[in-house]
């Protein structure tokens, strides 16, 4: 193993602010762990955000390059996640404003809602197909203000500050939102069923 390695795997248990710390500096190779820890959340994120629009895995690509960019920037006092996700969500915005006639997709429920049902639930097949249809077409009709604080609250487990920081807005606008977000997804799918 040689020693560029080396040093980026005892790196790679440093925290993500002493990471950008050490890349604002100057070590740029030390990036790839930070893409190696968000990869999979933001494109994640982006799918659930953006209705898998194609184009997702290139606008997370897309914000990690802002990141790199823009890395000098960030604050290392302060948490990492939520500022890597605040360049992502600037990008998934700026991606539907860019697409705003264009007729969104339908969530995958069992993305948006990934724990398994238990085993003994007495639901048939055809009972779960009919349930996952309904809060599809709930979540696709649902407005983006209220969606994507959900998405970050329930799916990415950001707590209230992280999603004001996020999302800049005041943490008490993110408690409105949730609870009228659910509010009106219950609305919207007790209005199909």
């Amino acid at each position: 193993m040689d020693t560029n390695n080396q040093s980026i795997s005892a790196d790679s248990q440093l925290t993500d602010e002493e990471l950008a710390k050490k890349i604002q500096a100057g070590d740029s190779e030390l990036f790839s762990v930070l893409v190696s820890r968000y990869e999979g959340k933001i494109k994640r994120y982006a799918k659930k955000f953006l209705f898998n629009y194609e184009d997702a895995e290139d606008l997370a690509q897309q914000a990690f390059l802002k990141t790199y960019i823009n890395i000098n920037s960030f604050d290392s006092q302060r948490k990492f996640s939520p500022w890597v996700y605040r360049i992502a969500h600037n990008e998934f915005i700026n991606a539907i404003k860019k697409r705003k006639r264009e007729p969104l997709p339908f969530f995958d429920a069992d993305t948006i809602f990934p724990h398994p049902l238990a085993k003994e639930n007495p639901l048939k097949d055809s009972e779960r197909a009919e349930i996952s249809r309904v809060i599809n077409q709930c979540l696709g009709q649902l407005n983006a203000k209220y969606r994507e604080p959900l998405i970050l609250y329930y799916l990415e487990n950001f707590d209230y500050n992280e999603i004001a920081d996020i999302m800049r807005i005041p943490v008490s606008t993110v408690g409105v939102r949730l609870r009228r977000g659910k509010e009106k997804l219950k609305i919207l799918c007790e209005k199909i069923n």
